[in-house]
């Protein structure tokens, strides 16, 4: 009788396993994994062979190589092994390269630049990203090029500000150079939020100006004027005032912006300023119809407004502001 009940009970176990019951199916989906990484380490070595010049092999064999090292690239990823599924692809634009195919390349070169990203190695994200827009340049893909660097520049931009900055600014002249300056938008802004992040505000007005004269250039004329607006703005915020009136003279001399809504609100706050009116600029903000309708960093910026000489009791008007927030 006890043998009869331990064979049922050994018969219940193997139909649990036969089903993928809790013990078998975890155990059979990590010998599945482990396996996965047997073979990369297998594929990888082949590869490494096929690609090493030897008395026996003159010449790397990059059509059968590449396609091993994509495979064990994805098996590391998929395993979280981030560094050797970095390899991986690296070994795999280079294959790709070699064969002619820099389009592919550069595509696993931006998956390098991720696996990079989580390893927090930031400089080789920088370098990746950039090799893979020099080779979307090569295809003749400006717009392709432009994205990989606003990929690692978002990518690195907490870690390496200044050099997140130099990518935001080369994607926004590919695409300059290429006459695309409206696929540029959403970079200026990236750039902008960072330089003001970066409490450098003169920069800021700049990249402003350049997003502005960018939207003439496609009739963008609203872009235009909100751009030029917000850089006046960023100026007075930076306790710069007469680079503000110069900008707003210079801006003024454009028929779209002299005759917009954003430039009787940039006239207000100026006079008020030149009235030495602590309490009409913060008045002129409040009520301002136009402020809202610009980039959430420039209204919080505003919403400060006025600092330095002036010298008003803000106490009332930035209740609801963080001044670490500019964002």
């Amino acid at each position: 009788m006890c043998g009869c009940f331990v064979s049922k009970l050994e018969e219940f176990s193997g139909g649990e396993r036969g089903f993928g019951g809790l013990g078998g199916g975890g155990g059979s989906m990590a010998d599945k994994q482990d396996q996965k990484l047997r073979d990369a380490e297998k594929w990888i070595k082949k590869a490494d062979k096929l690609t090493k010049l030897s008395f026996t092999r003159w010449a790397a064999d990059w059509a059968e190589a590449t396609p091993l090292y994509e495979q064990a690239g994805l098996a590391y990823k998929q395993a979280k092994m981030f560094e050797k599924a970095k390899h991986c692809f690296e070994k795999a634009a280079t294959g790709q390269e070699r064969l002619s195919s820099q389009w592919t390349a550069a595509k696993h070169l931006e998956t390098a630049g991720g696996l990079a990203k989580e390893l927090e190695t930031w400089p080789e994200v920088a370098d990746l990203y950039k090799r893979a827009s020099e080779l979307y340049m090569f295809c003749g893909k400006p717009q392709p090029a432009a994205d990989a660097l606003v990929r690692g520049a978002k990518a690195i931009e907490d870690a390496v500000p200044d050099e997140a900055i130099r990518m935001y600014l080369d994607s926004c002249s590919y695409l300059e150079d290429d006459g695309r300056e409206q696929m540029a938008f959403d970079t200026y802004r990236a750039a902008t939020s960072l330089y003001i992040k970066q409490q450098r505000y003169g920069d800021a007005a700049t990249m402003l100006l350049r997003w502005g004269q960018a939207a003439d250039k496609c009739k963008a004329v609203q872009s235009q004027c909100k751009a030029y607006v917000s850089a006046i703005l960023v100026y007075l915020y930076n306790q710069d005032l007469k680079a503000a009136e110069q900008c707003y003279n210079d801006c003024s001399q454009i028929d779209a912006f002299l005759n917009s809504e954003q430039n009787q609100l940039a006239e207000k706050v100026l006079q008020a300023y030149r009235d030495s009116d602590g309490d009409e600029v913060q008045y002129i903000i409040k009520s301002s119809k136009t402020l809202p309708h610009l980039d959430h960093m420039i209204v919080r910026l505003a919403k400060q407004l006025p600092v330095g000489g002036l010298k008003p009791d803000l106490s009332t008007s930035n209740d609801d502001v963080d001044d670490n927030d500019l964002t």
